[in-house]
């Protein structure tokens, strides 16, 4: 499975799960008046995303959001067995944190799993920490991952047929930032850089503190 093929399912996902209001054009849904975070936006953002979930860390503790978003956050949904695509985002994230910590900003990443099968508290959470030290790895049952999921909006699909242990997975690849009171504030496409990254979240880091 190639990033390509990926970019294309992750542009059509969005389109039929949200209808086209995931994202408002430049000319937005909310005034620059009425949106703290205005300057720090590509664009406006639409729709209801993010909210409350309960799933499982890498010690196979039940835990929330609440548990896990305690300062900046950048979520990011894939799976272990991924071949490019998740390990390439993820390792970009992980380098935004770091350049984010060289100028005081602390934020965690979060990866969530979409392949409850194969990826087990031990095995997400190996994965998240030779990422990044800070890296949260969270896992957990069906219907918990589906409801994280559909939360955040999120797109995925276990791929039919082939060997059944080394399947592949559709999936949407969007990061996502969320501040711990004011919840999903923007997203990240595949292809902003880490310095990218790192100079929107210092911007929304700052309007929070306003």
């Amino acid at each position: 499975m190639t990033a390509r093929t990926y970019a294309i399912t992750a542009g059509v996902a969005v389109i039929l799960l949200l209808g086209g209001t995931f994202i408002a054009s430049q000319a937005g849904l909310f005034g620059r008046g009425d949106d703290t975070f205005a300057e720090c936006r590509q664009g406006a953002v639409a729709g209801d995303i993010g909210g409350p979930f309960t799933l499982v860390d890498s010690q196979g503790k039940t835990v929330t959001d609440r548990d896990v978003i305690t300062e900046p956050t950048l979520l990011y949904f894939g799976y272990t067995f991924c071949p490019d695509v998740c390990p390439f985002d993820t390792a970009r994230n992980a380098e935004a944190v770091d350049l984010l910590a060289e100028r005081g900003i602390s934020v965690t990443p979060v990866f969530v799993s979409i392949d409850p099968e194969r990826d087990t508290p031990e095995v997400v959470g190996d994965f998240a920490s030779n990422l990044h030290e800070k890296m949260i790895g969270l896992t957990g049952a069906p219907e918990q991952i589906k409801a994280a999921s559909q939360a955040y909006r999120t797109y995925y699909k276990k791929q039919e047929g082939g060997d059944p242990e080394y399947y592949l997975v559709d999936h949407s690849t969007f990061t996502y930032l969320v501040l711990p009171e004011a919840g999903f504030v923007d997203y990240f496409r595949r292809e902003v850089t880490p310095q990218e990254m790192a100079d929107r979240v210092s911007c929304f880091t700052e309007a929070a503190k306003s």
